[in-house]
């Protein structure tokens, strides 16, 4: 019993042997997922896009008394990555998933380990400072 069990064995690994590993598809397009909220920043006036940043960055347990300047930097994955600069001098990066929800880190800590740098590459429409 023994012998012919190491027989169908050995027959059963040969056989897996010969099936190589499946060849993974490079013509795949990229699944973006987006939410309305990402969408909604994007139409925002600099001055309301402030407010908004500023709300977040609070809300993740950080401070910024009022932005000076900010923008939209690019996507990171399914995120999509905001600048925020604050009076104080320090510069936020925002990281906006599809759920509304928002990851903020200093933007010291960008431009390595695969994120983008915190340069804005496109700014809203309007005054940060003074609504019209």
């Amino acid at each position: 019993m023994r012998p012919r069990l190491i027989l169908i064995f050995g027959m059963l690994t040969l056989a897996a042997c010969n099936e190589g590993p499946q060849q993974a598809q490079t013509n795949q397009p990229a699944i973006r997922v987006r939410g309305p909220e990402q969408d909604r920043l994007h139409q925002l006036d600099a001055f309301n896009l402030a407010i908004g940043l500023k709300r977040a960055i609070y809300a993740n347990g950080y401070s910024c008394r009022r932005i000076t300047d900010a923008g939209f930097v690019g996507a990171y994955k399914n995120l999509d990555v905001w600048m925020a600069r604050c009076v104080e001098g320090r510069d936020w990066a925002l990281f906006t998933a599809a759920d509304g929800t928002v990851q903020v880190r200093d933007c010291r800590d960008m431009g390595s380990n695969g994120f983008p740098a915190c340069e804005i590459r496109r700014r809203p429409k309007g005054s940060f400072t003074e609504l019209r």
